[in-house]
């Protein structure tokens, strides 16, 4: 059926994972769209192939249309080459050497690795992105919306008594980073899928998939949330509109 939207979530320099979602799709065409809801690099080994994938590969190995939003991950590392953010490189957790690491064709950090010192000042500014690399960031969409749902990395904002749309949003930041239960659970209006907030941090019990594991995508009644921690110990989910097919990964 043509018409068909697939939405994957967050990959998080995992290339392995991508490549084996991509495996499982049906044949696309012109008319299908594949939406990606942000955070292709850090924590994982693979950054700079994620997006080598994404924004060079993909494109010839589908006629469908390519939708690449921005994710929190990719806003972050704007601000570090445009004014420095040593709050976001340097903890472990979020896994920046890492993604450093992948452009140099480097060894993976072991478990609380700190950089080496040729590596903090490249950390401290992003020197190591490609120019095109940094230019394709920033063209990245904040949102996208077709006639099955919106798509946003994180969710929406909650003002005046409503959920704004993202067209109203002032500050589009907000819907990379913003992260309350409320919008997951008390959300109504057109569907909603997004990432960012891994599934095992959203109550399994209000989930109207496979709510017996916490892992899986988590369903509320106008919210899908389908970072289900790919590049940090999950995998990756994508999700098939209108028909509501699921691909996993693992």
């Amino acid at each position: 059926m043509a018409g068909r939207t697939i939405a994957i979530g967050d990959i998080h320099g995992d290339v392995w994972h991508l490549e084996r979602i991509l495996g499982q799709l049906p044949p696309l065409d012109a008319d299908d769209t594949l939406v990606f809801l942000g955070d292709y690099l850090d924590r994982g080994p693979q950054s700079a192939q994620v997006i080598d994938l994404v924004r060079t590969k993909l494109p010839t190995r589908t006629p469908a249309r390519i939708v690449a939003l921005r994710g929190n991950h990719e806003d972050a590392w704007l601000r570090v080459i445009d004014r420095g953010w040593p709050e976001f490189v340097l903890p472990p957790g979020n896994g920046c050497l890492a993604c450093l690491r992948s452009f140099h064709a480097g060894d993976y950090p072991g478990e609380n690795e700190g950089p080496g010192k040729h590596e903090v000042d490249e950390l401290m500014k992003g020197s190591f992105f490609p120019p095109e690399v940094v230019a394709w960031m920033r063209t990245l969409s904040f949102w996208y919306e077709d006639e099955h749902a919106i798509y946003v990395h994180a969710g929406l904002p909650w003002k005046e008594g409503r959920w704004l749309h993202p067209s109203e949003v002032e500050e589009p930041l907000v819907l990379l980073w913003i992260r309350t239960e409320e919008f997951f659970v008390q959300y109504r209006g057109k569907m909603v899928i997004c990432g960012h907030t891994t599934t095992d941090m959203l109550p399994p019990e209000l989930s109207m998939y496979t709510p017996d594991d916490p892992t899986d995508l988590w369903q509320g009644e106008n919210v899908l949330a389908i970072d289900t921690g790919c590049g940090k110990g999950g995998f990756l989910t994508a999700v098939e509109l209108p028909a509501m097919i699921v691909y996993e990964s693992r």
